[in-house]
């Protein structure tokens, strides 16, 4: 549980790191960059743990699988309560998709 945690701690971060800059188009984008240079700083901080911690407990495809759906998760919420963008029906079919390719990487 503290794997799980600590990814999706990182995945937030990591999603304002990559994303949260497109909500300020018109900073300069060397700004962007060492804005989410900075921000990418916490991720790693909560990212690097949460493997090291999660590889007794899981292989690496599995952290992988696991840190992908919380991207998967996170990335919905970023989306549609920060920039504001709605999620489409196809977008969540696709969702559902990889989410039952992560029920066979487990099986």
């Amino acid at each position: 549980m503290l794997t799980v945690l600590l990814l999706t701690l990182s995945n937030i971060f990591m999603t304002f790191a990559w994303y949260g800059h497109l909500k300020y188009r018109s900073s300069p984008i060397i700004l962007a960059i060492l804005v989410s240079w900075g921000i990418a700083f916490f991720e790693y901080c909560f990212q690097v743990p949460a493997n090291r911690i999660g590889s007794y407990q899981f292989s690496t495809v599995q952290l992988k699988t696991i840190q992908e759906i919380i991207t998967l998760v996170v990335f919905c919420f970023f989306s549609y309560f920060y920039l504001n963008e709605p999620i489409k029906i196809n977008q969540v079919i696709g969702f559902i998709f990889i989410v039952l390719a992560a029920f066979f990487i487990f099986r």
